[in-house]
């Protein structure tokens, strides 16, 4: 099946790994022309030269704390694209882990300027120009924390809440300008961001990394119902299918790839 990827272009942030990396490798091998970005210069470098082999992909390192920088990666992606129809926004960051009463402002703010305050900014960025052109097509990544919080993770699933609320509230803003907002909410999937949970929870419990997985299932995800992590390409599929012709008549959703996670209807 023809996706209709050839010929457009894409942004996708939170590309050096993970589920950014899937969807930037997936849409070049669509045909889409694809600038990645990450914050670290050496390592969206790096991973440029690795994507090379499968089409025409472009790097430009941004913090998406700064609006300084977004406008800097905004500006060089048109510069070298000369327009942009996709904008994948796959940054983010665990942020503080522990009980509520347990995390101070600091801590609750330094999560919240990447996961919801990136997206804000990234977005904000491109908007302008899609309106301009009446066309464009932007995935924000949620989380299954965003419907179904955890104690332990709680300035995360706030963040990604907000998440699904400003992508709502995008696709009713912009529809009328040929703009579709839709979300992804992706459920445990194997991650640098969960490898690094599994290995903490390895070290903690004197176990291997695949008992912590398999531990971490039956006490902390209980209603995951495939008992899996999920797997990046799974989800950047997801993410193509969005942002394809195909999807053409779909804004404003939460997509969730979650294995069956959310327990909710």
């Amino acid at each position: 099946m023809d996706y209709g990827f050839k010929g457009r272009t894409a942004v996708v942030t939170g590309a050096d790994s993970g589920m950014g990396l899937a969807t930037a490798r997936m849409l070049l091998d669509e045909g889409a022309r694809v600038v990645i970005s990450d914050k670290a210069e050496d390592s969206i470098t790096k991973v440029a030269r690795e994507l090379a082999e499968h089409g025409e992909v472009y790097a430009v390192a941004a913090d998406l704390t700064q609006n300084a920088s977004v406008e800097r990666l905004r500006d060089a992606a048109l510069k070298h694209m000369g327009h942009i129809d996709i904008l994948v926004n796959g940054a983010g960051v665990t942020g503080p882990t522990g009980l509520f009463h347990t995390i101070d402002d600091e801590a609750w703010l330094g999560a919240l300027q990447i996961d919801l305050m990136g997206a804000v900014r990234i977005v904000r960025a491109f908007v302008p120009h899609m309106m301009e052109r009446k066309t464009g097509h932007i995935v924000l990544f949620g989380s299954e924390d965003a419907e179904q919080p955890y104690p332990d993770e709680l300035p995360y699933c706030a963040a990604k809440a907000a998440i699904l609320n400003l992508s709502k509230g995008l696709s009713k803003t912009y529809a009328k300008h040929g703009i579709l907002v839709n979300a992804v909410s992706p459920a445990f999937v194997a991650s640098p961001m969960t490898d690094a949970m599994m290995e903490k929870r390895a070290m903690e419990k004197g176990t291997s990394f695949d008992e912590a997985i398999q531990s971490f299932l039956k006490e902390e995800r209980p209603t995951l119902d495939l008992q899996r992590r999920g797997k990046v390409d799974e989800v950047a599929a997801a993410v193509l299918f969005l942002c394809s012709r195909q999807a053409s008549f779909i804004t404003g959703v939460n997509l969730r790839i979650d294995g069956g996670s959310v327990a909710t209807v």
